[in-house]
């Protein structure tokens, strides 16, 4: 009668050490899918920072442009 019950706990501990080493091995899954997001991530932010002032460079000079056309055609309201 003994042996039963002893045979269905040492059952259950290797369910549960499977269902353990599983968990593990899906938590390292993850931890390698995030660092590769955060690493995405850190590419967007600094490839959107470089378009931002590339953007805002782009945006003087085209200003300062229409500065200059304003000035040489008299359609500027302020003085050179």
């Amino acid at each position: 009668m003994t042996t039963e019950p002893e045979n269905l706990v040492i059952e259950l501990l290797r369910a549960v050490r499977a269902d353990v080493a599983e968990m593990r091995s899906e938590q390292r899954e993850q931890r390698v899918r995030l660092a590769a997001i955060k690493r995405h991530l850190a590419h967007l932010e600094r490839d959107g920072a470089e378009f931002r002032a590339e953007i805002g460079g782009r945006f003087e000079r085209i200003h300062d442009r229409l500065d200059r056309i304003e000035r040489r055609l008299d359609l500027s309201d302020q003085p050179a």
